[in-house]
């Protein structure tokens, strides 16, 4: 049977990660977070002392990758979204995993009838032939206040200037980048999460998905 493959895409900090595995959970559809890749790709840069805009390092280390050496903690620190940032914007970086994520779209481990990729270009490169394709965008005001308040969490020290001017910097990348830039596929539905909670969200986009499946069976 056919995968039925669901891309949900967006910039950092706007709830695409949280919607995506609501999403996964709801349908039992497995669940990749792309951005775990590129923030372990980044991750192992930095570990090696390298420099993640370091083309041959960054590819190397691509090639390499094993994600079960990292925590979820090693992946989420300021440092290492910054760092995946910088090797995303690498071609060779991305056709690397490419083919990885493909893999995994259509065919989903544990037998899962679907898959639920989240990242910046999965409706528009990795997967333009999901069955349902979701754009999440949030306001950076919002955005800047939701990752204080989740470095905060894990007992970091914050500067709201600099998560701004991080996140400045992020969307600048991803958005202008040359190869798979940051925007929302022709037939993506969008939504915008700055006034709504995890919950409302949830509940809007379970409704598209459930619609685009039950139309992919037909």
């Amino acid at each position: 049977m056919t995968s039925v493959i669901v891309a949900i895409d967006g910039s950092a900090a706007s709830g695409k990660g949280t919607l995506a595995k609501k999403i996964a959970a709801h349908f039992d559809f497995a669940y990749l977070d792309s951005g775990s890749l590129y923030r372990a790709i980044g991750v192992s840069v930095l570990r090696k002392g390298g420099d993640p805009t370091n083309e041959s390092q960054a590819v190397a280390a691509a090639k390499t990758l094993d994600i079960a050496q990292f925590t979820p903690e090693d992946l989420r620190t300021e440092a290492a979204g910054v760092a995946a940032s910088q090797v995303a914007a690498i071609p060779s970086v991305r056709a690397a995993i490419l083919q990885f994520q493909r893999d995994f779209a259509h065919t989903p481990p544990q037998g899962k009838r679907g898959a639920v990729l989240d990242g910046r270009d999965i409706g528009t490169v990795v997967c333009p032939d999901a069955a349902a394709k979701i754009f999440v965008s949030a306001s950076l005001e919002v955005r800047v206040g939701r990752r204080i308040k989740e470095l905060r969490g894990k007992g970091e020290a914050v500067i709201e200037a600099r998560v701004r001017a991080d996140l400045e910097a992020r969307d600048a990348r991803d958005s202008s980048r040359a190869v798979a830039p940051m925007k929302p596929a022709e037939d993506a539905w969008q939504i915008d999460t700055s006034a709504l909670d995890p919950d409302q969200v949830f509940d809007l986009s379970k409704i598209f998905v459930a619609d685009k499946i039950a139309k992919a069976a037909v």
